[in-house]
């Protein structure tokens, strides 16, 4: 019994292979074994289920109605085999090209410098990462992970929050020193500040003071669709930027820029979550990218 057991796999590969070629010597063929060898696996598949599973003739082989059912439950089970030893084959060993969608800033300075360190751990994935401030349809096929900010349609693609991001005050040490630093928000008022060209929630500038929350609505020379721009302005002295945190991290640790007002920050932040097909089925080097940018990217940055 324990023989025929470790067989039966085997038989329905055999089986299968009968009715997908249409004949005995063509799944011989495929399988590498003599036609007889074929047969006689027919047979003892017969002998054992004790009724008729193909019925022979000279022109073609027909399947019994006891032979389609046989059929039908032979593929599922090598189908739910094969995903099964792939499965677990891929927790082993993580493969595959992975296609990653990231928004262009973001991307560039957060997630591309991670790479190396992960195709380091996982040099069996290929990372296939496309930058750009355009959604990738993940449940068309486009991406396999796409990290996005701020709330989330509704939808059937699973989530996995990596993290927040803040937004921080900057200026230049050439403009401070040009300008002066603002040590309250409404010093702002008399200072050149960089804005964004399209509607935003805030009215203005948010700030917090003994726990109230207020927008200061502030004006500049500059206006641009796009935080680097802002940045980049910023660097050069032209004014002062109010942008996302990730945008000036190395800036302000480097001494390029300088955070303003933080005391005065109301800590309004964006969410940036992880966008993938979930399920049991879902690729290991697609769990392993997630997983590792939860655990890169949830560390809090501080400016002080």
């Amino acid at each position: 019994m324990a023989r025929n057991m470790i067989d039966r796999s085997g038989e329905m590969e055999a089986f299968d292979a009968v009715v997908r070629e249409g004949s005995i010597s063509a799944a011989g063929r495929a399988l590498g074994l003599t036609p007889s060898a074929v047969s006689r696996i027919l047979a003892r598949i017969e002998a054992r289920l004790g009724v008729r599973l193909i019925v022979r003739t000279t022109r073609a082989l027909t399947l019994t109605p006891e032979g389609e059912a046989y059929h039908r439950a032979a593929r599922r089970i090598l189908v739910d085999l094969a995903e099964s030893e792939g499965a677990i084959a891929e927790q082993a060993a993580p493969r595959g090209r992975l296609r990653v969608s990231a928004a262009l800033a973001h991307g560039r300075l957060s997630i591309v410098p991670l790479l190396g360190e992960f195709v380091a751990r996982y040099p069996a994935i290929l990372v296939d990462i496309s930058l750009s401030d355009e959604l990738a349809d993940v449940l068309g096929g486009r991406a396999d992970v796409a990290i996005r900010f701020g709330r989330l349609p509704d939808s059937p693609l699973t989530a996995r929050r990596l993290g927040a991001n803040g937004r921080t005050i900057v200026a230049s040490p050439a403009y401070l020193a040009r300008a002066g630093t603002p040590r309250l928000p409404e010093d702002l008022l008399d200072h050149n500040c960089l804005n964004f060209n399209f509607r935003r929630s805030e009215p203005g500038w948010p700030f917090r003071r003994d726990g109230r929350d207020y927008a200061l609505a502030v004006k500049g020379s500059i206006e641009a669709n796009n935080g680097e721009t802002l940045v980049q302005l910023a660097q050069q002295g032209v004014g002062i930027a109010r942008v996302g945190s990730f945008h000036v991290a190395a800036d302000i640790a480097a001494g390029r820029l300088v955070a303003l007002l933080e005391p005065f920050n109301p800590g309004d932040q964006e969410d940036v979550h992880a966008l993938f097909v979930g399920g049991a089925n879902m690729p290991a080097r697609v769990r392993a990218f997630v997983d590792f940018l939860v655990e890169r990217l949830s560390v809090p940055r501080s400016f002080e």
